[in-house]
């Protein structure tokens, strides 16, 4: 697991606080809404404050680009990414 995906899936289980969850628990590719995790709208505006703090990136509203970033931890991960070498 890189330090990142490690740092995305403490950060979510942070930023949610979900009882019971530990990284390991989540999957890297399983969605992080509705099926695998079972997240919801509210937790995906938590989760997005989260990610614009820690990782200081600009997410654009409920697009359907957003969306797929939000998708799994790895789709997280590779926006993250992306985010720094682009800023």
């Amino acid at each position: 697991m890189s330090a990142l995906i490690l740092e995305i899936k403490t950060l979510i289980i942070d930023a949610l606080d979900l009882e019971d969850v530990t990284p390991e628990d989540i999957e890297d590719e399983a969605p992080l809404f509705v099926d695998g995790l079972g997240l919801d709208s509210i937790d995906a505006l938590e989760l997005g404050v989260a990610i614009k703090k820690a990782y200081n990136v600009k997410i654009d509203g409920n697009t359907d680009e957003s969306k797929k970033y939000f998708y799994s931890v790895k789709s997280l991960h590779d926006f993250v990414l992306a985010a720094r070498a682009a800023g």
